[in-house]
């Protein structure tokens, strides 16, 4: 009989033991041992098994950053079952569209969401289950308390032969008709992730990881990684600059995981004061590229600490890494700080043309990656999963060059699409919904130059007649759209540019703003 591969269950089952008497999770002024959390986690796999749940059966969670999520993800692996993350920013149409395209069975909520299940239930036949987390009063509702769910589990350790091409879970991402698309990940490539993480980002069992953006997304890649490798993770709801260095200064943090607002905040904040951040060997950032003058600062304050990744939610890990060394002030590297780096150990990057073929050093493409961690396509879509995948690389959309040592420069996106405090925004989506106002005749969104978000979503619209006011407008926006997908400015304008084929030239829009800048993104 064929030996089947060690999986992500067990793989995460090895760390729960191996660890078990050290701090695992630091979080709401608690402390839990992986024993505690091996202890919980498995109990709640139990829990699920009495539910209904077993391998391959689909579980959502939507959680705030809080030790239930990390205990219902690990059960999930344990159970050999598919998580399916929701981010509490999305909006009820989407969390409607996802749980019914993803055929959620279970889903773990917190307290204060359960009136928007509630009202979406009615169109989602596959939801036989809700847990609801933060309150026991169940009374006259449709739903379970997580105190009573986890009273069905048993102490039984739980055993499941999960394979590896099983799904792990499917991540939910913005689409260019409006709707998201999920992006499907095996229990295989999701293992590979985790050990490409500890490997590429150096990850020690001595590390003190701070995590303090929604798990759903990267933060839960590297909260997991770390649990495997054996480290102490400490959990923040959200970002804020005061409780971070906080932990750094009292819990001697070690890595942190940023997007490049935060970073910023972060340098503005310790500017004038006196933080000893000594303890920090490492800081990951990604979305964008830091600035030579930011990078400069951050090298003055923290040491050559920075690691910068370029990875899309299909990649699931990175697809390049621009390493500590290359973070450089010195004007020889300077032009590096430009790049985002190189493959990794478990990918593939090229440029192509638009046939296909490989770019010349320097020459501009599409950037195309073939890796170990690339997902195996798109829910329910199979048209556009072969447009993404074709003989075993990912086309990504985006444009860049790579220069005769293989770093990776990117210029441009070829997917209509803004990324706004490390948040994907496709701008149709955005557009659809400024449109839906009956004084609006057209509307172009594109993504601008911003100091704090990396890219601002903004908008020109025309009116059709009359007044047109953009406060109606930004209404409509804020009832329809996630918060971080709402522009930040709205222009009103008398007519849109037209390319010579009568489309909206955002080329043209986007040139005052991007005019000085090296890249487009």
């Amino acid at each position: 009989m064929q030996a089947v591969p060690l999986v992500l269950n067990e793989l995460v089952k090895n760390s729960l033991l191996n660890n078990a008497g050290k701090t695992a999770l630091r979080v709401n002024g608690s402390s839990y041992t992986y024993n505690e959390l091996h202890r919980d986690a498995n109990r709640t796999a139990q829990a699920f098994k009495q539910y209904g749940i077993s391998r391959k059966s689909r579980v959502g969670l939507l959680l705030p950053n809080r030790y239930e999520y990390v205990v219902s993800e690990v059960a999930i692996y344990l159970a050999g079952a598919t998580k399916i993350p929701l981010n509490s920013m999305v909006s009820e149409n989407d969390i409607r569209y996802i749980l019914n395209d993803a055929e959620v069975e279970l889903l773990v909520v917190d307290e204060r969401f359960l009136p928007m299940i509630e009202r979406v239930r009615n169109g989602l036949p596959k939801l036989h289950t809700v847990v609801v987390v933060g309150t026991d009063n169940m009374e006259e509702r449709e739903a379970v308390s997580w105190e009573v769910f986890q009273a069905a589990g048993s102490e039984e350790p739980i055993t499941v032969a999960a394979a590896p091409s099983d799904f792990s879970f499917i991540l939910y991402t913005g689409g260019t008709t409006g709707k998201p698309k999920g992006v499907v990940h095996t229990y295989e490539t999701t293992s590979l992730t985790f050990i490409s993480i500890i490997i590429e980002a150096n990850i020690q069992s001595d590390e003190k990881i701070l995590v303090t953006t929604p798990l759903p997304h990267a933060a839960g890649l590297y909260l997991l990684s770390g649990l495997i490798k054996g480290a102490e993770i400490f959990i923040e709801d959200k970002f804020d600059v005061e409780t971070v260095i906080r932990h750094i200064e009292d819990n001697r943090i070690t890595y942190l995981s940023l997007v490049p607002t935060i970073l910023y905040r972060m340098l503005d904040y310790i500017e004038d004061k006196q933080v000893d951040v000594s303890s920090i060997r490492t800081i990951q950032y990604g979305t964008a590229p830091i600035t030579a003058e930011r990078l400069k600062q951050g090298l003055e304050v923290f040491g050559q600490v920075f690691l910068q990744i370029y990875g899309l939610t299909e990649t699931q890990s990175a697809a390049t890494w621009l390493k500590k060394e290359f973070h450089s002030a010195e004007a020889d590297n300077r032009h590096l700080l430009k790049s985002c780096g190189r493959s990794t150990i478990f990918s593939q990057v090229k440029v192509v043309d638009a046939a296909g073929q490989e770019a010349a050093p320097g020459m501009e493409g599409e950037v195309v990656v073939k890796a170990f961690t690339n997902m195996i396509g798109y829910l329910n879509q199979p048209e556009k999963t072969a447009e993404a995948l074709k003989d075993g690389w990912l086309y990504t959309g985006d444009i860049g060059k790579m220069d005769e040592q293989g770093f990776l420069y990117l210029l441009d996106r070829a997917k209509d699409m803004i990324i706004s405090g490390g948040m994907n925004v496709y701008c149709s989506e955005v557009e659809n919904v400024i449109q839906e106002h009956p004084g609006v005749a057209q509307a172009a969104v594109i993504g601008v130059p911003d100091a704090d978000w990396g890219e601002a979503v903004t908008a020109f619209v025309t009116a059709k007649s009359g007044t047109l006011e953009v406060s109606e407008v930004m209404a409509i926006c804020k009832a329809k759209l996630s918060k971080y997908k709402c522009p930040k400015t709205i222009h009103l304008v008398d007519a849109l540019p037209l390319t010579s084929y009568g489309k909206i030239d955002k080329k043209k829009l986007r040139e005052p703003y991007w005019e000085l800048a090296e890249r487009n993104i």
